[in-house]
């Protein structure tokens, strides 16, 4: 915005520009970016794999869980108290305790059945399969993570439903 004082004649244009904003603002720029652009290239070098998802390799020893959030009306969507999650061990529902009870005795069960620690190997170790409902909330999964953690699983994954026309498709 340009202020002139004194005596404004109509034959003669305006010829100076107040550029003292613009240069506040460039400078603002300047000082943002210059702060920003390192920490945006700053990164971890990884070669991420090249498949969107890999196809699970499902054994009988794995565990199959399945956690939603409690739903009492019925439309899908999850309650008012967040805090209530449904767990299912197989088709059966468990609370926090018995999903440690369960998995522990998944352990010692293996443990006795192969022939000691010394026996297990990654192959005969069994995995822990989450599948979560998408309207769950995040404490519910990490529930479910740290419980079957803290039970001695060392594997657990996600399940999860492929987009249509995925890359899996070549691949078969």
């Amino acid at each position: 915005m340009a202020m002139s004082v004194g005596e404004i004649s109509d034959e003669a244009p305006m010829s100076e520009i107040n550029v003292i904003p613009l240069v506040d603002i460039m400078l603002v720029l300047l000082i943002i970016f210059l702060i920003t652009v390192p920490v945006v290239l700053e990164t971890v070098n990884l070669k991420l794999p090249d498949v969107p998802f890999e196809p699970t390799t499902t054994k009988p020893e794995n565990v199959n869980i399945s956690v939603r959030s409690a739903d009492t009306d019925g439309d899908g969507q999850p309650n008012a108290d967040s805090a209530s999650c449904e767990v299912y061990w197989g088709r059966t529902p468990v609370d926090s305790r018995q999903l440690l009870e369960r998995g522990q005795k998944k352990l010692e069960d293996l443990i006795e059945k192969i022939g000691g620690v010394q026996n297990i190997t990654e192959e005969n170790f069994p995995e822990v399969h989450i599948r979560g409902d998408v309207n769950t909330p995040y404490q519910c999964i990490g529930g479910v993570i740290y419980t079957m953690q803290y039970a001695g699983f060392q594997k657990i994954g996600f399940i999860s439903e492929p987009a249509p026309g995925s890359a899996t498709l070549g691949r078969l």
